[in-house]
């Protein structure tokens, strides 16, 4: 089979030349041949082996699908293996599976061209937990049979809970005793104990079973019961517990640092209590879920759908307890304290006792400073059940009767408004005491003596009599004034008539009068209203430049105080038009002459009396009541039917361009999270809703992602939803292949967030079920003989798809005396058809009988038929 074509030189071969030999295989049978040439090369001999194989194919596969550990998300999770052909022809390969987890495998068999690779694809559904440890059989031609091994496992995304200090799991924190308007902070790990990263927010549970908000528990049991109507308050419960932060991305098996901060706040009551009764008590749940994943309760909308499952869903709760107490700080003898009388220049001194009633916590106090009052000590720390003495100094500076009000501060940490994670000391509560105090003044008898004849610097009008001891002498000489316009006590007649507004002077004026005085007064004597010498000493007196200087520098002064002023009104301008400048409000003020109506409580219907939740603040934490009065007032609407599939409007591009946070992605609803059509019918088409609930006070753009078969008739893939609607999705499934059917279709929000909804289906072949596999028929009773015996028997559909059928007897050797009819038919989807069995009786008839129903493109049933004759 080998043959050798070649010259042999008659002479040598020299240098450089060569010799060419061509050696054909031609094989006759299959089967592989070795041979040998042999080349005499001067005095060598050379073999040279010839082998001729014959055309195979090596396949060659991975032993082992290895996923590692994958998040039970509801996803399709992809794997590829290769098949490579190592040989010179082509191999077919095979691939069977008939393992407890659905596996889909594309493609199952098929052909890999030589020297090339196939890739197999494997995809695992992610939606229930366990360990996956399958085996797939492929059949390779040329080695026939291999196991190739499928390995992973789906587990829980799980959030932990741990103590910042012990790292232990942390179920419940109690905050302990507090005083109304203080805050205490505690500090939490939430840890991620799932190999992929996580987006979670925090949801404050205030309606959940098992909270109390505002109620002691310590009390009886007729008022514990009497309390339970705050539960039912409009009450912000927000405001009294903070979580920083309250949303975030863990990474894969990572710690976040978590701060709790309780602040008890006193609830009003309708009623007056006393003041040591006012403890509340708290206990809220605080649940950390992961984004999107809503486990709350079920929300039915109008045809009946379910809104919302528990499908799965990650989340951690963690108990919150804590109470708020008032301040018990007593006095005695009482907030009002009376000093008496006292004189100026004297001090009243009266010891109060200040007395903590509080059983748990105790009390930082500080006086405020207060005008003609002191306290020893001013600031202070009172422990539980202690009482300490506080002295009240009564010290007055001028003479009259008072009546101060003095504030006591009560001193606590509270919460920073600029930084929330810090707390500072403030004063949180403030106690009032009355002061009262009465200050007069000492009588002091004046004394006159004989004036000896030297008139001093101050006396009276005849210099006779000097009073001492009136106290020290001022540092300007009395100047006494009037003007001369409304006297005329013995005016000259020159000077009647005199119209300028000049100053007069009374005759004991002299020593003033040799003072500096301004250059443009002018003054008269009392008396006759002659104008009087005014002297100006040019020591003291201001130089005409000196008196510019002074006037401009007071004009500087004034033109700044009133550029101030001008300024700050038009600031208050600017925001009282910012303030005004609305649709809403034209700018009237308040109190401006008009009357506001007398409302009554009838006048609102009671549909506008309930509670309006507006959207959430990005700031403001998540609570389970503002969560549901927002979904519910989406729900209420009627479903969204106008189609956009992109956005159009200027405000829907702004909308739809936004990056969601994880708190307004928690608020959108697509769901249900499974999809499941149960058992279906091959070749039928069923439908089934995608809800979108849109809980946002902006739009959202909603585009779905399908490239699987079975479901390409789902329409619209692409939706633009409005602020607070809802709308919904048709989802239709169609299967030629019979079998289960679980994949996972993705979509994303605003074209950023991404999403997975799986889609469950039992495809399962056509189908009809008999009522009966044997059939006996007797005549009616009152029959004549010979007459027809007649029998019923039901054909039952259990899919959604109509069936055709046909009856076709079984004759055998002889023809059958049994009819049925209709022999042939449709049963419409989820209903049920009766066929009509008659026996005809007669001479050598067989009483026995029977039929197969066959179902177009589904299962065949054999239909047995007795005939009883009963003989009388």
């Amino acid at each position: 089979q080998f043959k050798l074509i070649v010259e042999n030189p008659e002479k040598l071969v020299a240098s450089g030349l060569q010799v060419k030999a061509v050696v054909e295989y031609t094989p006759n049978r299959a089967e592989d041949l070795q041979d040998k040439l042999v080349l005499l090369v001067d005095n060598d001999m050379v073999d040279i082996p010839l082998l001729g194989l014959i055309p195979y194919c090596c396949l060659e596969i991975e032993s082992e699908i290895d996923f590692g550990e994958m998040i039970a998300n509801n996803e399709l999770i992809t794997k590829e293996i290769s098949i490579a052909n190592r040989g010179s022809t082509s191999g077919v390969f095979r691939i069977s599976y008939d393992g407890v987890v659905l596996l889909n495998i594309k493609p199952t068999r098929g052909v890999v061209k030589p020297r090339s690779v196939r890739t197999i694809k494997v995809d695992v559904c992610t939606d229930t937990p366990g360990v996956i440890k399958e085996v797939m059989k492929v059949e390779l031609e040329g080695r026939g049979n291999t196991e190739v091994w499928i390995k992973g496992v789906v587990i829980e995304q799980v959030l932990k809970i741990l103590g910042a200090s012990c790292g232990k799991v942390l179920k419940c924190i109690n905050f302990g005793p507090l005083y109304f308007g203080t805050s205490k902070t505690e500090q939490i790990n939430l840890y991620n104990e799932s190999p992929e990263c996580m987006d979670w927010v925090a949801v404050l549970e205030d309606n959940a079973i098992g909270g109390d908000m505002g109620i002691d528990l310590q009390g009886s049991t007729d008022a514990v019961l009497h309390d339970l109507s705050l539960k039912n308050r409009d009450v912000d419960v927000s405001t009294l517990i903070l979580c920083i932060p309250s949303e975030g991305t863990l990474l894969p098996y990572e710690k976040s640092l978590i701060t709790l901060c309780f602040s008890p706040e006193k609830f009003e009551r309708d009623f007056e209590v006393n003041e040591s009764s006012l403890v509340q008590d708290y206990v809220l749940f605080l649940r950390f879920e992961t984004v999107g994943m809503r486990g709350g309760c079920l929300q039915t909308l109008s045809d009946g759908a379910t809104a919302s499952t528990r499908s799965h869903f990650r989340h951690v709760d963690l108990a919150l307890m804590g109470s708020g107490f008032p301040v018990m700080l007593t006095f005695k003898p009482g907030t009002v304290i009376d000093f008496k009388e006292c004189y100026l220049g004297e001090q009243t001194q009266v010891v109060c006792t200040m007395k903590n009633e509080s059983e748990f916590l105790p009390v930082t106090f500080s006086f405020r400073k207060t005008a003609h009052f002191s306290t020893s000590p001013e600031r202070g720390k009172l422990k539980e059940k202690s009482e300490k003495e506080v002295t009240l100094s009564f010290s007055p500076r001028q003479i009259g009767t008072f009546e101060m009000k003095q504030i006591i501060d009560i001193i606590g940490t509270g919460v920073d408004k600029n930084n929330v994670d810090v707390l500072k000391t403030k004063s949180f509560h403030q106690i009032y005491l009355t002061l009262l105090g009465v200050c007069k003044s000492k009588r002091k008898s004046v004394l006159f003596t004989i004036n000896p004849g030297l008139t001093p610097l101050i006396s009276n009008a005849t210099g006779q009599f000097v009073a001492r001891g009136t106290g020290q002498l001022s540092d300007a000489a009395p100047v006494a004034i009037l003007k001369s316009a409304q006297t005329q006590i013995h005016t000259h007649r020159k000077n009647r008539n005199c119209k300028d507004d000049a100053l007069v002077a009374f005759p004991n004026d002299r020593a003033a009068s040799l003072r500096p005085s301004e250059w443009n007064k002018k003054y008269r004597t009392i008396f006759t209203k002659t104008e009087r010498y005014n002297y100006i000493d040019p020591d003291f007196a201001y130089t005409p430049s000196e008196r510019l200087l002074r006037e401009e520098c007071k004009k500087y002064y004034t033109d700044f105080i009133s550029s101030l002023r001008h300024r700050r009104l038009a600031k208050e301008a600017a925001r009282q038009f910012i303030m005004y400048d609305n649709p809403v409000s034209i700018g009237i003020k308040s109190a401006e002459g008009l009357k506001s109506p007398n409302i009554s409580i009838a006048d609102f219907p009671k549909e506008k009396l309930q509670h309006k939740m507006p959207p959430l603040d990005d700031n403001c934490m998540l609570t389970s009541r503002k969560l549901a009065a927002i979904a519910s007032k989406s729900t209420n609407k009627g479903v969204w039917s106008w189609l956009s599939p992109v956005p159009s409007s200027t405000q829907e591009k702004e909308d739809c361009s936004l990056t969601l946070t994880h708190k307004q992605l928690h608020q959108i609803f697509i769901g249900p999270s499974t999809i499941d059509f149960g058992d279906v019918s091959v070749c039928s088409t069923t439908t089934k809703e995608l809800h979108i609930i849109n809980n946002l006070s902006v739009h959202i753009w909603i585009q779905i992602e399908i490239d699987i078969a079975e479901l390409h008739e789902t329409s619209p893939l692409s939706q633009v939803v409005p602020p607070l609607t809802k709308t919904h999705i048709p989802v239709v499934f169609e299967t030629n292949t019979v079998g289960m059917f679980k994949r996972s279709i993705s979509y994303k929000i605003n074209n950023q967030h991404l999403g997975h909804v799986l889609v469950v289906a039992n495809a399962m072949p056509i189908e009809l079920l008999l009522s009966t596999r044997e059939l006996i028929l007797t005549p009616l009773p009152g029959c004549l003989a010979g007459t027809e015996f007649r029998r019923t028997v039901r054909l039952c559909n259990p899919r959604n798809h109509p069936a055709a059928f046909t009856w076709k007897p079984v004759t055998g050797d002889g023809k059958s005396a049994f009819t049925i009819k209709p022999t042939r038919g449709f049963v419409e989807a989820y209903s049920d058809l009766e066929c009509e069995v008659v026996w005809h009786p007669g001479f050598y008839t067989p009483e026995k009988g029977e039929f197969i129903l066959s179902v177009h493109g589904g299962n065949s049933i054999n239909l047995k038929c007795f005939a009883k004759v009963t003989i009388n």
